[in-house]
């Protein structure tokens, strides 16, 4: 295998860090879902492409077939911990703008729309990001 595909795939990390990527995974799914396909009280593509317009992230369709075409992929690879570092890249990123273009301005906390659970996604998508899928993942199973 070679070395970079290998440094992707590697993890010593344990059952502590799979456990918060299956978790992480699941939230970012669901979310995806609701930008995607409309599920969970979700606005599908055409609502959240108004509303990403309305705060001016444009084109709106397209950043939120961006947006929830990664929370929803990228957290379907963390729940089953297939490429885990490159889906918990991309899904800190996107919890990056999250961040700065709708919660920072609120504060911390959530009452208040704040960044609170973005962050704590970032921080569960970072810690994914350094220490790889951990056990039960597809990829421990393909680096060994």
């Amino acid at each position: 295998m070679s070395t970079f595909i290998n440094k992707v795939l590697f993890t010593r990390a344990g059952y502590g860090l799979t456990v918060l990527r299956i978790v992480v995974g699941i939230i970012f799914a669901a979310h995806g879902s609701q930008k995607l396909f409309g599920l969970f009280g979700g606005y599908g593509l055409t609502g959240t492409a108004q509303w990403m317009e309305s705060i001016g992230l444009t084109p709106g369709y397209l950043m939120a077939t961006l947006a929830g075409g990664t929370e929803f992929f990228a957290g379907l690879a963390l729940i089953i911990g297939l490429l885990a570092r490159p889906a918990a890249l991309g899904l800190a990123f996107l919890s990056l703008v999250a961040i700065f273009s709708v919660h920072i301005g609120n504060g911390l906390f959530m009452a208040n729309n704040g960044y609170e659970f973005a962050l704590a996604l970032l921080a569960g998508s970072v810690a994914v990001l350094i220490e790889g899928a951990g056990k039960l993942s597809v990829d421990q199973a393909i680096a060994r």
